[in-house]
């Protein structure tokens, strides 16, 4: 199936990209991270497991036992703090 998948802040930048169109056969967003933590160097780095990752589907926040479905939007984010 197609997602779409949107890369905001820090993890923006350290991908090179805001956004990409991508082919995946996971089922669910735990399943699109691995396929993306594999795909290079940087989404390895930016998407690890041990770092603090926010994730939304069709934006609304979800875990990543999220399934995901033809044509949904994935958006990845570092956790936001105020002052």
């Amino acid at each position: 199936m197609k997602v779409t998948i949107k890369y905001f802040a820090s993890i923006r930048e350290a991908i090179g990209q805001g956004s990409e169109r991508r082919e995946t056969l996971a089922p669910t967003l735990s399943g699109l991270r691995d396929e993306l933590l594999a795909a290079s160097p940087a989404h390895a780095a930016s998407l690890a497991r041990g770092r603090s990752v926010r994730m939304a589907l069709d934006q609304v926040m979800v875990d990543e036992s999220a399934v995901l479905s033809e044509g949904c939007e994935v958006a990845f984010f570092p956790p936001v703090t105020g002052g």
